[in-house]
């Protein structure tokens, strides 16, 4: 994989600086290893959908000049001949401009300047769904590489312990029975360890993908992303609905709609048409004045006003809904998290009652005499099921994590628990109020 040829390159191709950082820092490239922020800023280069979010950004802000522009003047010309005796020539001049009243062209800047602000937040989405695809991903492809690391200690445990019922049911000790169980448990551990490494392969398959890559370099999955001990509702609903790429869209849109409603209160008032003409017409020099305008007797523009009132109503209508979905969402997601969080808790007490102080005093007590090779045995088993417990545990956390992150649409990192948000939120958007 060749790296971007420079770093205006790579910014050129992305809006984002806060996540490249760190790879554009990289004086060894291609890295030994690359992490989950050097993936997010690999996939952010090659993402096709980010191409297509800029290229609509690009659109927009066309629109903004298409919609700040002022009509063009025009001018007609004609001359002719006539028998009049006077003089055979016949000759006329008449330019005409348009004056555009009640803010028509500000109002249309407006709402395109609206949409196109809009746009820019789409990229900002999608910039999120590609950081949290690759979050996801990751998080799948590690948690699926120690599971396969996690059954194999067990199975290794299983199989220490068998052997030990084995060579007891040999000199008639115990019966068949229970080396029977023994042996089922074992044969379930293994399937699972199959399944384990058939995921490790589809999580890696998954991750390129995700990435953009044709095939996965090594990746360093030591260390998970570090999680929160405790996040309050209050906060991350208000740190959601003033961050979240949607919920400010859609309140650009809102803002757009009631520009363009303002806009067709305006065309209430009628342009005026400025034509000045000279016209030399049998020997007679002839100059004209006056304004022209449409005269608004029999349409007072009222279908166009009630079209866009109810587009702003239906706006209003979607941002209210996408709010609410929002904390719903925001809500079910701490939920979760917290759900989670209580379940690796106790999960690590269960693995802490085991511990590996416990193994050792098991250990010393079976060369001591006191205890038999079985007893170490099952306690290896015990914890290795502890491990695994543990291990879904971690599973589930750091997917709930990821979905309180897609919550709020910002990581969440411990010492930073909320974002300050505030500066990113639109700023209120004033128009001349304008009487139907």
């Amino acid at each position: 994989m060749d790296p971007p040829h420079s770093e205006q390159q790579f910014r050129a191709r992305s809006l984002s600086d806060a996540g490249l950082a760190q790879f554009l820092k990289r004086q060894d490239w291609p890295p030994s290893k690359l992490q989950l922020r050097d993936l997010y800023a690999v996939a952010l280069y090659f993402s096709p959908d980010l191409d297509v979010a800029r290229a609509h950004l690009r659109t927009a802000q066309a629109a903004i000049v298409t919609a700040s522009t002022r009509p063009n003047p025009s001018l007609a010309i004609g001359g002719g001949y006539t028998n009049a005796p006077e003089s055979p020539v016949v000759f006329y001049f008449t330019p005409s401009m348009i004056l555009e009243t009640g803010g028509k062209r500000v109002l249309r800047t407006l709402a395109a300047a609206k949409l196109a602000e809009a746009a820019r937040v789409e990229v900002d989405a999608t910039e999120w769904r590609v950081f949290s695809r690759i979050r996801a991903a990751w998080i799948n492809y590690a948690m699926a590489l120690r599971s396969v690391d996690v059954l194999n200690d067990e199975i290794a445990a299983r199989n220490e312990a068998i052997a030990i019922l084995n060579k007891r049911l040999a000199v008639g000790e115990i019966g068949r029975p229970e080396v029977e169980t023994a042996r089922a448990g074992l044969i379930a551990v293994q399937v699972e360890a199959r399944a384990a490494a058939t995921a490790v392969g589809e999580a890696e398959a998954n991750l390129a993908a995700a990435t953009g890559l044709p095939a996965l370099p090594a990746v360093d999955t030591a260390t998970l992303p570090e999680t929160l001990a405790d996040l309050p509702m209050a906060g991350v609903q208000t740190a959601g609905l003033l961050h979240r790429a949607d919920v400010r869209r859609s309140l650009l849109e809102y803002a757009a709609e009631e520009a363009a409603l303002q806009l067709e209160i305006a065309k209430q008032r009628p342009d005026i048409q400025l034509s000045p003409g000279y016209n030399f017409d049998e020997g007679h020099h002839k100059i004209t004045f006056g304004p022209g305008f449409e005269i608004p007797v029999f349409n007072r523009n009222k279908g166009p006003i009630a079209e866009a009132e109810a587009r702003r109503l239906e706006a209003e209508a979607r941002f209210n809904a996408l709010q609410a979905e929002a904390i719903g969402e925001m809500e079910a997601a701490l939920a979760r998290y917290k759900g989670a969080r209580t379940e690796l808790n106790d999960a690590d007490r269960t693995l802490a009652a085991i511990g590996k102080s416990r193994l050792a005093a098991m250990q010393r007590a079976v060369d001591a005499g006191e205890e038999d090779r079985l007893s170490l045995a099952n306690l290896k088993v015990e914890n290795a099921v502890a491990a695994r417990a543990r291990l879904e545990a971690e599973r589930r956390l750091q997917g709930a994590f990821g979905a309180l992150d897609d919550a709020v649409q910002q990581p969440l990192e411990p010492g930073t628990p909320l974002p300050d948000v505030m500066s990113k939120v639109p700023a209120p958007t004033t128009t001349p109020e304008t009487k139907k």
